[in-house]
């Protein structure tokens, strides 16, 4: 009898157990996609708990970087123990800052810096010339809008960084007119080329300068230059686009696309609030004039040139308006007749 009851009441156990729904989602069939949508929710909350706080190393180089100016002139001592991306990252926060010059680029140039971004800055030819004299395994370089470089610095750039594949250059018209000084060291060298056959040489004879050079960006390229270098430099890649095939069977790298700048990688953990400057809040049109005017619209254009304009302007109409106060006074003085005998008054009593 007792067996019985066990078997019983273990068969009625697992009857309830099978009635028991332990699945929330099976009770209500038509909320299947909330089953799913439930999780990927989840998924989603869980990724952004998850997002890594940032790194003490990029808190330390924020708080350097904040206070950059006040160290430039103990740079060169202090960076002796800093390692190469350190320094490489305080040139990047520099030149967001409009910090670089040479004293910066050269109290922190490395000789195993590979890439060196110092586009809009205020590098000269000294200061390039001792980071090419140091780096000598730069790759991928970029000057664009340096407007106190000349043809001397950036020729010495081009013949003496041997491993250099990637340049950016030009994007103001001060930088396009070096820019077009400088493309006879993109062009094959045949005058000093001895033998019977020249096509049968290596390239590296033919080149006397940039040798290794394959991908060139200049966004203000002008339709001579284009057809000079797609005529005699065919090896050299102008201004390329990114694509799933790639150029000519090669992947483009990122740091040949004009949209990413060189930098960006090295900086990326780093608040973008260490390079504005504290208590300085830019306008509107100083932003826009310090971006690449070719991103400018034609009516943004106009609205800058009338603001300019209107600012020029400003001294003189505050002129004319007090020259109308003044003429405004004495029409009014020699038409009424008491401002008349107040100023004939005032006259006789000074001479009284």
């Amino acid at each position: 009898m007792e067996k019985g009851k066990s078997k019983d009441s273990a068969g009625t156990v697992t009857d309830s157990f099978r009635i028991l729904q332990l699945d929330h989602n099976s009770a209500n069939p038509k909320s299947t996609h909330n089953s799913v949508a439930f999780p990927l929710q989840s998924q989603l909350l869980s990724s952004k708990r998850r997002k890594a706080p940032p790194s003490l190393l990029s808190l330390c180089l924020g708080v350097v970087g904040c206070n950059l100016e006040d160290i430039i002139d103990d740079l060169a001592e202090i960076a002796l123990a800093f390692p190469a991306d350190i320094k490489m990252a305080l040139v990047a926060i520099a030149r967001r800052r409009k910090l670089l010059n040479d004293a910066i680029v050269v109290a922190l140039a490395d000789s195993s810096w590979e890439i060196l971004d110092m586009s809009g800055s205020d590098v000269s030819d000294s200061g390039l010339s001792h980071v090419v004299n140091i780096c000598h395994n730069l790759k991928a370089v970029d000057i664009r809008r340096c407007t106190r470089l000349t043809p001397t610095g950036v020729s010495e750039l081009l013949q003496l960084c041997h491993s250099l594949e990637i340049l950016r250059w030009g994007g103001c018209p001060r930088s396009d007119y070096v820019v077009r000084r400088c493309l006879s060291l993109l062009k094959p060298n045949l005058n000093d080329v001895e033998g019977d056959s020249w096509e049968e040489l290596d390239a590296v004879q033919l080149i006397h300068g940039a040798r290794s050079l394959r991908w060139l960006v200049w966004p203000t390229i002008d339709e001579d230059s284009q057809e000079t270098l797609t005529s005699e430099c065919p090896r050299i890649v102008v201004n390329p686009k990114p694509s799933l095939l790639g150029f000519r069977g090669t992947e483009v790298p990122q740091a040949a696309v004009v949209q990413f700048a060189l930098d960006d990688q090295i900086v990326k953990d780093v608040d973008p609030k260490t390079w504005a400057v504290s208590g300085f809040i830019a306008s509107r049109a100083a932003v826009l004039r310090a971006a690449d005017p070719n991103e400018l619209s034609v009516a943004e254009k106009f609205r800058l040139a009338f603001v300019e304009r209107d600012t020029r302007l400003a001294p003189k109409r505050a002129k004319n308006t007090r020259q109308h106060q003044r003429r405004a006074e004495r029409e009014w003085v020699t038409t009424d007749i008491k401002a008349k005998a107040v100023a004939l008054a005032s006259r006789a009593n000074r001479y009284i």
